[in-house]
Formats: structure tokens, sequence, C-alpha cells
């Protein structure tokens, strides 16, 4: 690469400038790839249901466990947004999360896959959407705990946060590296 004073960058200084080197893949692995995919199907939230069935809470919406007497219930995000009476505006700050969370999980996830299909990805912006995802749906979790009776009544474990931590870890085993670098810089 040559230099706006004429001179060029060494290879060594080009492949950690764009964030690849012998330490660190350029782009996303198959298997890095599956995990962030595979995020998208990790529920946001366990809630246990003590003597009912338990809750789960994804990213797409509420699933049931045994509902009517052995079977499974659903009901999709969009669905509970758009039955909702009051404006978006005014719902709870863990709600309006809901979707920053989708959004950024749905981000790393094209982020992985233009790296594995085009071999083009910043693996920086890859782990950063993780941690923006991990702590998204945390923030709804926090509020379904809330929400749920967290503390005194109910005990810490009224809801299982899940893809929060999954996603934490996937963000930071995978792409610590890379975002150990941002830090640094």
């Amino acid at each position: 690469m040559v230099r706006p004073g004429g001179g060029s960058r060494s290879a060594a200084e080009s492949a950690s400038r764009s964030g690849s080197g012998p330490e660190s893949p350029s782009t996303s692995g198959r298997v890095e790839w599956l995990l962030v995919v595979g995020l998208l199907a990790v529920p946001m939230v366990v809630v246990p249901g003590g003597d009912d069935a338990p809750t789960l809470v994804s990213l797409w919406g509420f699933v049931t466990l045994g509902a009517d007497g052995g079977g499974v219930g659903g009901y999709p995000v969009w669905a509970y947004f758009l039955d909702q009476p009051r404006p978006f505006a005014t719902l709870p700050p863990s709600i309006r999360a809901w979707p920053l969370a989708v959004g950024f999980h749905l981000l790393a996830a094209g982020s992985a896959t233009g790296g594995v299909a085009l071999g083009r990805e910043d693996r920086r912006v890859t782990g950063g959407l993780l941690v923006l995802a991990a702590a998204a749906t945390l923030w709804v979790a926090a509020g379904l705990g809330v929400r749920f009776g967290v503390g005194a009544t109910a005990g810490w474990l009224s809801v299982l946060p899940v893809s929060a931590v999954a996603t934490l870890v996937v963000g930071l085993a995978a792409y610590g590296r890379d975002l150990r670098r941002v830090a640094v810089r």
C-alpha cells in the first residue's frame, strides 16, 4: 500500500490494521457462523412455570411448553406489538429494547454470513454487534424479571437470561481477540 508521503506499508502493518493477522482470521469460519446464526434460535428468557408450564421468550415471540394439556402454544412478537393498545413509546423500556435485540442479532448474523459467503467481514463489527445483542437481550430479561417478581417474592431465578449469556459467551469466545484489539487502540 502506498502512503500519502510516498512510503509503502509493510504486509504485517497492513494485516494488523485490517484486523487480520497471524493471530486471527480475517473472516468468520463456518463454526463461528453456525454459532452466531444458532443464537437466533436461543430463547432470550426462560420463565420457569412453577406449577404452570415454562415459557420461552425468544427473539421471535413467546412459546409455552405444556400449554393446553401438554401441547405447545405460541404468540409471535409482531402480533404482540400489533395487538398493543398503547403506542410503542409508552411501553416499558425493556420491551422497547426487544426490536433492538432482534436487529443486533440479525446484523451480527448477516456480518458473519458475509464473512463466510463473500469473504468480506470486519470481525470487530460482528463481535461488537454480538455484545450489543447480549446487552439488549439482558435488558429485556431484566424487565421481564421485574414484571415476574424478581426479588424477595420470587427469587432471582424467576427468569433465566439464556440468550444474553449465550450471546456474550459466543461473542467473547469467537471474537474476543478482535474486540480486545478495538479496546487497545
